[in-house]
């Protein structure tokens, strides 16, 4: 009887998403992509990396 009661509780406790509201059209990221947002080596590299192509486009532009 108790494996029963269980069963109803975690049926209950599932976690739904409205159809057609904003939160059904993201999807979640992966702990990879979560733990890569905060790595601050990766952001050091992205921020140079953008950086040179900033300036490869100013420098291109005053020639």
């Amino acid at each position: 009887m108790s494996q029963i009661t269980q069963h109803i509780k975690m049926e209950k406790s599932k976690k739904t998403t409205e159809p057609y509201s904003n939160i059904s059209y993201g999807t979640e990221p992966t702990r990879y992509i979560k733990f890569m947002r905060v790595f601050f080596l990766k952001q050091i590299f992205d921020f140079f990396s953008l950086n040179l192509k900033i300036m490869r486009i100013v420098i291109g532009g005053h020639s």
